[in-house]
């Protein structure tokens, strides 16, 4: 890999997807993000302030949309460096689902599509992924504390199951992919506080365990950009990786 660092960001006007944003353009990273609502993000992140900010009005789940993320500004014939998945959909409480249950499976399976569809085309590259996932879907063992488990049964059970779609569909792909599976989120930077990571591999099973009741999104966005974005992470590429506090 040469010259400067380039990012597809998918779900980065909020939540983990942001930090990591927020992260990558610190560094000096050029930085491609598919919005619905583009002045959504520019207006946290105004073009004046952030040149390496590339922002593109699209929609996560049209394959043709995400393709235009995912080629390298500075080489149209390489894909970009490295992916950050983290779309979601708002939770309706009085439902308990939320508003598009198949959100994260039909995102990542347009991601997917986009990038056969470019290197059918010529396009070199095997991005590196973090995806945003969540705890409470192993099928190993239990990764959430015990006072957790009903609520992520019930009130997260239309997410949870899109996630593990989401996942398995990874899993079979061959990319260069690391499912991030935080604890239930938060608001608010803690940087003092320490992350433990837990490991899963979707082969052979758990690794090692870290069960928390919480993170916040800003903590998993600089784990994201930390272990992944930058470093590579390459210990957990096909592998699930969950973090708490």
């Amino acid at each position: 890999m040469s010259g400067i660092k380039t990012v597809a960001f998918f779900g980065a006007s909020g939540g983990c997807g942001l930090a990591a944003l927020k992260h990558s353009l610190a560094e000096g990273y050029i930085c491609i993000a598919l919005c619905r609502n583009p002045s959504k993000l520019t207006s946290i992140l105004p073009a004046s302030s952030h040149p390496n900010l590339v922002v593109k009005q699209g929609n996560a789940h049209n394959v043709d949309d995400v393709a235009a993320c995912l080629v390298n500004p500075t080489n149209p014939h390489a894909l970009v460096d490295a992916v950050s998945f983290g779309i979601g959909s708002p939770l309706d409480v009085c439902r308990m689902t939320v508003e598009d249950p198949d959100v994260c499976k039909n995102g990542i399976a347009a991601v997917l599509g986009a990038l056969e569809t470019l290197r059918g085309r010529g396009v070199v590259g095997k991005p590196r992924m973090a995806v945003v996932s969540t705890t409470g879907i192993s099928g190993f063992a239990r990764d959430v504390p015990v006072l957790q488990v009903p609520m992520y049964h019930v009130l997260l059970r239309a997410p949870h199951a899109d996630k593990k779609v989401m996942e398995e569909r990874l899993a079979g792909s061959g990319e260069a992919w690391t499912a991030v599976r935080p604890a239930f989120l938060s608001d608010g930077a803690a940087p003092g506080r320490t992350v433990r990571v837990g490991v899963e591999d979707p082969r052979t099973g758990v690794e090692s365990k870290a069960v928390g009741y919480g993170i916040s999104r800003e903590d998993v966005g600089r784990w994201i950009f930390e272990n992944i974005l930058r470093d590579g992470g390459m210990e957990f590429v096909g592998k699930a990786v969950s973090i708490t506090w």
